[in-house]
């Protein structure tokens, strides 16, 4: 906002004095309840042009000097000091409290007995009065209550028959308590407290002291500003047994003259238990490698234990099915020897039969023979006919036996050859499950020995 540069030379007099000659010409025709009504309109644009040109000539009044502080906490009522020295009655002047950086920058004005609030900030409505007693003896100090965050800033009291001026800062702050948060150790067993306060403005700063209040070492302090420009701060303190068992978090803020602070107090035993860590470590870590080759040679064992199992469980299935494959071996080889059986009585029955069969041929061919010996002579030469055709046929007969007893020997043969090949393939089946049985014995054994 610019600052108003108004002079004199640029608000000529005549004009203002025009304005008030057409103004009194006017009240000639009105009642007396209108002509004061105006008097007042005109009183209150007399009054604002005189402030504005007091503003427009700072040349002409008092400096205002260095600025007083004043600090109030969110909530609280708090008095803007201002004073007329020497002192004297402001009851029927004008007084005006405001703040450049607002618009409009009014904050309460005192005019002539009475508060003339028409051009007040809306953000001080309600809140703010000055004492008219107090104006009897020159105090203009402004009394401003439940103050706020957003009254921060710097306030000015101008007094305009005296061309004085007062600069009030108002700091107006929040505050609160500090909490321990957390007791832990760090990776060496060390001690270490966690302190954190919120709500805090200004930014605060955070101390550790120790039982007798001397500052402590500590971690950086950490600051967070909330989106209601709130602040929230921590720190971190790694504590020692030299330290002392009592330690004090404190947050404050000289700006505003406030502090806050807790306080803890650690047993001996947490100490103890601090500087015997710290000698602990190493078995610990001895500990723990002695943990994890234990752990590595249980899981080798146990991998072994696992490769055993499946190993015997695959020769037990091979045992089974060796064991199934003999059943049904043993099986064939007993329907193999029972056909086998009924052949080679097939055979024995057949050679009977020859043998029968042969001895009646030879029995007939004797009978003959004899027979032949006891006729005459016409009667051999018939007879040896006779004869001679027996044994062509004889021999044809002998022919056909040779041939069948050439079948049979065949087929006996390949009866020996079969139950040799069944002989053979019980004996290396034998031989398989006496060495799959070792085999499992031997894995048995291994499986049953201590881990």
């Amino acid at each position: 906002m610019k600052p108003f540069t108004y002079s004199f030379s640029k608000l000529p007099l005549q004009m203002f004095l025009l304005q008030m000659y057409r103004m009194c010409s006017l009240h000639a025709g009105l009642s007396v309840e209108a002509q004061t009504w105006s008097f007042r309109v005109l009183t209150v644009q007399l009054t604002v042009i005189l402030l504005l040109l007091t503003e427009a000539r700072p040349g002409q009044s008092q400096g205002p000097g260095p600025a007083q502080t004043v600090t109030a906490l969110v909530g609280e009522d708090v008095v803007l000091p201002c004073h007329l020295e020497p002192a004297a009655d402001a009851v029927s002047s004008t007084v005006e409290w405001g703040r450049l950086d607002l618009e409009p920058r009014f904050v309460h004005v005192w005019h002539e007995g009475q508060n003339l609030l028409v051009n007040q900030n809306p953000v001080y409505t309600g809140r703010t009065s000055v004492s008219p007693e107090k104006l009897r003896t020159g105090d203009l100090s402004l009394q401003l209550s439940a103050v706020t965050h957003s009254d921060n800033g710097r306030y000015r009291c101008l007094f305009p028959s005296q061309r004085k001026t007062t600069t009030v800062q108002l700091v107006v702050g929040s505050v609160s308590s500090p909490v321990i948060t957390k007791i832990s150790r760090n990776s060496r067993g060390a001690v270490e407290l966690d302190c954190e306060s919120k709500g805090w403005y200004p930014e605060p700063e955070l101390l550790w002291l120790d039982s007798e209040g001397n500052l402590l070492s500590a971690g950086p302090m950490e600051t967070l500003r909330g989106p209601d420009d709130l602040y929230t701060v921590s720190s971190r303190l790694t504590v020692e047994k030299r330290h002392g068992n009592s330690f004090t978090c404190r947050v404050q803020k000289t700006h505003i003259n406030q502090t806050r602070l807790t306080h803890i107090q650690l047993s001996a035993e947490l100490f103890a238990d601090a500087s015997c860590s710290s000698a602990s470590v190493g078995l610990i870590v001895v500990s723990l490698l002695g943990l994890v080759c234990a752990a590595a040679f249980v899981v080798w064992k146990r991998r072994q234990n696992q490769n055993r199992e499946t190993k015997l469980q695959h020769q037990s299935a091979k045992t089974e099915q060796l064991l199934a494959e003999n059943k049904e071996n043993r099986e064939q080889v007993i329907n193999a020897l029972m056909e086998q059986e009924n052949q080679l009585q097939n055979l024995n029955h057949q050679l009977k039969h020859e043998m029968t069969e042969m001895e009646k041929i030879c029995g007939n061919i004797e009978e003959k023979v004899q027979s032949v010996g006891k006729e005459t002579d016409s009667d051999r030469v018939k007879r040896y006919l006779e004869l001679k055709g027996i044994m062509l046929e004889t021999k044809h007969q002998l022919k056909l036996r040779k041939a069948k007893h050439q079948q049979l020997v065949y087929e006996t043969e390949t009866l020996v050859t079969k139950t040799q090949t069944v002989i053979q393939g019980i004996k290396v089946g034998k031989k398989e499950t006496k060495n799959n049985k070792e085999e499992t014995s031997e894995d048995v054994k291994e499986t049953e020995e201590p881990c």
